[in-house]
């Protein structure tokens, strides 16, 4: 334990080396200037900052529902529209086809035929529980549990990549994004100070579809019924009630939809700001084939539920590219076509909570955190300096070296440090001593048993090595177990301490003891003075 090889030697000095380095970012450059020089050098160099959480930098805070009941009638409501085709070519006769409750219903004409009606409704959607009730002829069918759940768990995970893609069209820096209980998501986007635009872009669904229009059947108020085939839906623009101006009749059939798209971006045509878009092949050769084929009719443009462009179509559009115009500000044009490129939600965002948090607040517990930080380091130092001298100054030395460390792994990683990871970090300007308290308490215990200075050192580290393991790894483990069942600042917590914990040990039984051979072969001492 007393001989160092030359790689090794090497290796630690060149750890430390690029500790410091990786580390002087956040003590030499302010933020901006950080975030300008990574933005354009090539990525390795030392020039990246830590990122701040929410609490440090302030930002937006929203809790959100994902309202996923409505995705199963919307699976039941396309059974009931598939089923008269089926039901027909199975040739099952059939009266009362409609939905009660979450429950799809028909009742048979000929009882006979409940085998094959069940068969077919099970064909229809595979997670439908098919009952028949022989009393009364009538088939029921509605979701399992399993089913049910399997539904909510697809809509909320589907519901967090939609809106990491919003938030990442934002431009922010490391947001926090992930579920939350059953069916909510927690969003979190440091440093970002318009909340009013996150809710507006998260509360909406984004669903975009294409539909033919009846021009005739164009009303200035809702119609008293729809007839079958067909689909009203109103204009965005609204007259001072607030109702709107125009009901529009559309045809059902779904003409090309946002599933298509591969592109959606901003400009202007006329002097007006629109949205261009850009279909897939297959969306593409259908939106050119529809419009080819109804050239003086009109095409509707519909956004979550709403008309916001029902142009006439004077030529065919080929290519597979078209525009939006809605009569959009600068804003809400860049911002529909955010909501494009991302996707649709697969149900309705509900804002359960909201918070914006203040940059002020975060100064203040940077600087709290920094004021613990500093009066914990210098306390340690005194604390090891007065009770083991020279060898405590030297651990002294190597606690310098593992908070840069730190800091430079943080830095590298872009992780997120939040006021608890500020907690973990001065939790491990406390514990990065241990391991050398126990080396230096075995080797008083070895010089008193009568062992010269280099066979006590040699057996003080290697005889409480294995305690430092020990003792190390059950923290570990601990922080380990912190990372994988919490969220948000407790994962933040468990980060930092996890990587304070492997430099604690790095700088105590490397760079500590390179310090103290180093001392022992150049003065070969006749006593230690610990």
């Amino acid at each position: 334990m007393v001989y160092f090889a030359r790689w090794k030697i090497i290796l630690i000095l060149a750890i430390c080396a690029l500790g410091l380095v990786y580390a002087s970012p956040n003590l030499l450059l302010d933020r901006a200037t950080s975030q300008e020089l990574a933005d354009t050098l090539p990525g390795g160099l030392p020039v990246q900052q830590v990122n701040l959480g929410l609490d440090l930098q302030g930002g937006s805070h929203l809790l959100l529902r994902v309202e996923w009941s409505g995705l199963v009638r919307e699976r039941l409501e396309a059974a009931v529209d598939s089923l008269p085709r089926q039901l027909r070519d199975a040739d099952i006769g059939y009266t009362g086809r409609g939905l009660e409750g979450d429950a799809l219903v028909f009742t048979l004409r000929d009882p006979a035929d409940a085998d094959a009606a069940v068969d077919v409704v099970e064909e229809t959607d595979p997670e439908l529980a098919v009952e028949y009730d022989a009393g009364t002829a009538q088939v029921r069918a509605s979701f399992t549990e399993a089913a049910r759940t399997a539904i909510r768990d697809n809509a909320v995970t589907q519901s967090i990549e939609i809106v990491r893609r919003r938030i990442d069209e934002l431009g922010t820096t490391e947001p926090n994004i992930q579920r939350q209980g059953e069916d909510r998501v927690l969003v979190q986007i440091p440093g970002f100070d318009e909340p009013e635009r996150v809710r507006d872009l998260l509360g909406q669904t984004a669903r975009l579809t294409f539909h033919l229009e009846d021009f005739a059947a164009r009303s200035a108020v809702r119609p008293a019924s729809v007839p079958a085939g067909r689909l009203s839906f109103p204009s965005m623009d609204v007259d001072a009630d607030g109702e709107p101006l125009i009901w529009h009749m559309l045809r059902r059939d779904v003409v090309v939809s946002g599933e298509n798209l591969v592109q959606a971006s901003a400009t202007f045509s006329e002097g007006q700001p629109v949205v261009s878009f850009t279909f897939d092949g297959v969306g593409g050769q259908n939106f050119g084939r529809v419009t080819s084929e109804n050239v003086g009719g009109y095409l509707a443009i519909i956004l979550d539920g709403q008309v916001i462009s029902a142009p006439r179509i004077n030529s065919p559009i080929l290519g597979g590219s078209g525009i939006i115009e809605g009569g959009f500000t600068v804003q809400e044009a860049s911002d529909l076509a955010l909501l494009l490129r991302a996707g649709a939600l697969p149900a309705p965002l509900t804002v359960m909570e909201e918070r914006t948090v203040g940059p002020g607040l975060g100064a203040d517990s940077i600087a709290a955190g920094e004021i613990a930080s500093i009066i914990g380091l210098i306390a340690v130092m005194v604390f090891m300096v007065i009770c083991y001298g020279l060898f405590g100054a030297m651990a002294a030395i190597a606690l310098i070296f593992n908070l840069s460390i730190i800091l430079a792994v943080l830095s590298l990683l872009q992780a997120t440090l939040t006021l608890p990871g500020i907690a973990g970090i001065v939790l491990t300007v406390g514990m990065a001593v241990d391991a050398n308290v126990l080396i230096f308490e075995r080797i008083r215990e070895e010089l008193a048993n009568g062992r010269s200075p280099i066979s006590a050192i040699d057996a003080g580290y290697s005889r409480a090595l294995t305690t430092i393991i020990d003792a190390n790894i059950t923290t570990l483990i601990a922080a380990i177990l912190l990372f994988a069942m919490g969220a948000g600042p407790i994962r933040g917590f468990a980060v930092t301490l996890s990587i304070g914990i492997l430099s604690s040990m790095f700088t105590a039984i490397m760079v500590t003891r390179l310090m103290v051979v180093t001392w022992l072969r150049q003065t070969k001492p006749k006593s230690i003075p610990i």
